[in-house]
């Protein structure tokens, strides 16, 4: 089976990858391990796992044919958010009126996100591979051979790795990748709420972590609560109404009486770096390419821009008919590397400064909040580079 793209991982940047790819002609297969779900099945419940969806993202998935599928009764809008230092006096608030945006975000759950993505990619021209696991692969000077481990050779002259963190692609291509973990664990349930949210996004830096409260629709949060590992344990540990408890306390009874909707969940932290985003033959997209700290939300937006801008530059290609040309890609490559590498330093020094018990570092950062809130230019800064 021949191709110009294989895109190995269907999670919702190798699905986002595949959309945009097929609908500027290029003939894509699409490989994962894992049975499509059905794109049918209404949601009962809420999924824990929730995604803070820029601006720039969500007209992205609109360009892929998947966001005017989405639900609007499991869509709900940031319109501020406000963050406090741990001296709980020192903030800093955005304001999506202030900035002249519609809104700062689009909570969405991954569950409702995975399945407009499968839904479109099912009506799209893309050859869905799945259930399929990769066998073999060889980068050749003019193509790439993937053998899968039922025998099946898929060709094409690109190969893109969207596998995740743990990328098989990445590995194979002989690509190294450093990582480094937090001790940290981040802790996800959602609440009903006794106050209305008002479409407002808190998150509270804390001396134990950072916790967040991401309004859903309706009177529901979602939590996230980053901190190290012990305090995640005796988080998991609680009972529903210890753990909401536990919440309403670290909140200030922001949101009033908190009862828990969806279970405790956790996901260990940790940041990846690699030392390339492109081989011969090789694009790596999403958490194949990078992972950072998720204190800014902005971890699948990054994934987000990489489809976007890979698409764009092969779209651009003109006359030159090989999608796995190397020019090509160091062309992707130049054009994310500021991108990413501004989000990893921003998440990083953040999660180092305010996990610092030094108590003159302490003032510090209490103090640079004051400061940054003062300034409405600077904020708008922010904030038009969060959205994008």
């Amino acid at each position: 089976m021949e191709f110009d793209v294989i895109v190995v991982g269907a999670g919702l940047v190798g699905l986002s990858q595949a959309l945009v790819l097929s609908r500027a002609g290029v003939k894509v297969a699409l490989v994962d391990p894992n049975t499509p779900p059905a794109s049918e099945t209404v949601a009962t419940g809420w999924d824990p796992r929730v995604y803070a969806i820029s601006p720039g993202s969500v007209t992205f998935l609109a360009e892929c044919g998947a966001w005017q599928d989405m639900d609007p009764a499991r869509v709900c809008q940031v319109e501020d958010m406000h963050v406090v230092g741990d001296d709980e006096s020192s903030r800093i608030d955005f304001s999506a009126y202030a900035s002249g945006l519609r809104e700062l975000a689009c909570i969405v759950e991954n569950r409702e996100l995975q399945r407009v993505l499968w839904s479109a990619a099912t009506r799209a021209s893309i050859e869905i591979i799945a259930p399929a696991m990769c066998g073999e692969i060889a980068f050749g000077d003019r193509a790439v051979r993937l053998t899968l481990a039922d025998g099946r050779l898929l060709v094409a002259s690109l190969v893109i790795g969207a596998d995740g963190a743990e990328s098989w692609v990445r590995a194979r291509a002989g690509i190294d990748a450093t990582t480094r973990g937090y001790q940290q664990t981040a802790v996800v349930a959602n609440f009903a709420i006794s106050r209305p949210h008002r479409g407002i996004a808190r998150q509270w830096f804390r001396r134990d972590g950072v916790l967040a409260l991401l309004p859903l629709p309706g009177d529901r949060v979602s939590m996230v609560w980053s901190t190290d590992d012990a305090h995640a344990a005796q988080l998991l540990a609680h009972k529903d109404a210890e753990l909401a408890a536990a919440v309403g306390a670290a909140s200030h009874g922001t949101v009033g009486d908190l009862t828990v909707i969806t279970s405790a969940a956790a996901f260990p932290l940790r940041v990846q770096q690699v030392r390339r985003l492109i081989g011969p033959r090789l694009a790596l997209i999403g958490d194949a390419a990078h992972t950072v700290h998720p204190l800014a939300g902005q971890g699948v937006n990054l994934g987000f821009r990489d489809a976007r801008e890979l698409a764009d530059v092969l779209s651009a290609r003109g006359a030159q008919t090989d999608c796995g040309d190397y020019y090509l890609l160091r062309r992707y490559e130049r054009a994310r590397r500021e991108d990413i590498a501004a989000m990893r330093f921003t998440t990083d020094t953040l999660q180092r400064l305010f996990m610092h018990n030094d108590v003159t570092i302490g003032r510090l950062r209490n103090l640079g909040l004051r400061l940054a809130n003062r300034q409405p230019q600077l904020k708008k800064l922010l904030t038009r580079r969060a959205v994008a």
